[in-house]
């Protein structure tokens, strides 16, 4: 039930806004426990599965993304329409199940239809959530507001790390899909009391609130991507995830195979704990860059992003001490991944309220392919055809690191040049 437009005005920016943030933060985190304990626990599934570099590659990145990008645009599209709470709740109740089931896998054919209905559930999460919270605080909070929800992302990687792969090394893999699955069932139950559904809109000044609500789907993507800023900014972040994804599929096997360290792989998590804040301070620097300069500054902490990193991941990959090698490509990581709420805060300036959730999911959809779906395999089959030798591992990653952030770069600078007409828009 939609609460009325004054209660919900009152609300917003609200303690109770906050509270809200803080549950859907700690959802997000389990939809990364989930989706990322597949790389934690690649070494032993592979063992135990007799996988190839690029089946696991396949198994972390493809089976997952390629579903979670189909469903993400018509996802976008239903939190446009229909209740936000309801697609949270039920994602999360889907996501949670499949991987308590996935501990029950005996082939690589099982673990995939799995990771299909957890990419299937998990692509209702996000278009709902960022349209939820453009109604639930002000404009001028969004780089803050969803740089906090972001940084579940890394929470969640990092409690993957060091709870899952905890658990493995005390138990077994599939022990570990179980623990870290369960928890979400309860979290479910706390949801469907708490979150309430806001009139959608309710932030947008007066004169821009007409808009379409009849207008067709395909009326509305075109609405979306024809706008360059939007197109520079799917590109940009795009470069951005392909690095993100790529690293965290295969720091294991760099720990493992180069280094014979696999006792580590799970203080890596320290390191993807550390992400989130700094997802939360590239935030409110996007923020502050916005209202003190120009609001298509608000792309700036992506250039740091994607450049500052690549000095300390080249240093980390060719290591000769497994130590050195975590530690530097984990501040490696801190500085790549801390873009990923300004990502999505940065695309509500550009699209108008009756779209968020659907710009939203085709920016995940645009994400998912390119960075998710892409990178593992074809990094894992540089591994595997190209790049051989002690570090070969880690010759494949530099090179696509290396590409990605300067490719990500040049996209971002053309988003800054058009950003002021495209927002001026709505």
């Amino acid at each position: 039930m939609t609460l009325p437009k004054q209660k919900a005005r009152e609300l917003v920016s609200s303690p109770y806004a906050w509270l809200v943030l803080g549950l859907l933060t700690l959802i997000y985190i389990s939809s990364f426990v989930d989706r990322q304990i597949i790389a934690v626990l690649a070494p032993s599934i592979q063992d135990e599965l007799s996988l190839s570099n690029f089946q696991v590659g396949i198994l972390y990145g493809t089976a997952f993304s390629f579903i979670y990008a189909l469903c993400g645009i018509p996802m976008g599209r239903l939190a446009d329409i229909y209740s936000r709470k309801l697609m949270i709740i039920a994602g999360l109740v889907v996501w949670s199940l499949m991987t308590v089931v996935s501990g029950f896998a005996t082939s690589l054919t099982f673990l995939i239809v799995a990771r299909f209905f957890v990419g299937i559930s998990e692509s209702a999460l996000s278009p709902a959530v960022y349209s939820l919270l453009s109604d639930y605080f002000k404009p001028e909070q969004r780089g803050t507001v969803f740089s906090i929800y972001s940084a579940g992302i890394f929470v969640g990687i990092g409690i993957s790390f060091l709870v899952g792969g905890g658990i493995a090394e005390a138990y077994d893999w599939r022990t570990s899909l179980v623990a870290v699955g369960a928890p979400g069932l309860l979290i479910a139950v706390i949801a469907w009391f708490l979150i309430r559904e806001f009139p959608r809109g309710i932030m947008q000044p007066k004169e821009n609130q007409r808009y379409d609500i009849e207008q067709s789907f395909g009326e509305v993507v075109r609405y979306i991507i024809r706008k360059k800023t939007v197109r520079y900014h799917f590109l940009g972040f795009s470069f951005m995830a392909f690095t993100g994804y790529t690293i965290l599929g295969f720091i294991g096997i760099v720990l493992t195979d180069i280094h014979d360290a696999a006792l580590l792989v799970p203080q890596y998590g320290w390191f993807m704990m550390a992400t989130g804040l700094s997802v939360m301070a590239s935030g409110k620097a996007a923020d502050w860059l916005a209202q003190k300069f120009k609001a298509s500054y608000r792309f700036i902490p992506g250039v740091v992003a994607a450049l500052a990193c690549l000095p300390l991941y080249y240093v980390g990959l060719f290591a000769e001490s497994a130590v050195t090698a975590l530690v530097l490509i984990g501040l490696a990581n801190v500085i790549s991944s801390s873009y990923n709420g300004i990502a999505a805060a940065i695309l509500q300036y550009l699209v108008k309220p009756n779209m968020r959730a659907l710009a939203s999911g085709l920016y995940l959809f645009v994400i998912s392919v390119v960075g998710f779906g892409v990178g593992p395999p074809l990094t894992g089959l540089l591994m595997d055809t190209v790049f051989t030798g002690d570090y070969g591992a880690a010759k494949a990653l530099m090179l696509v690191l290396s590409c990605c952030g300067i490719l990500a770069t040049l996209f971002f600078w053309k988003a800054m040049e058009t950003y002021s007409h495209d927002a001026e828009q709505n």
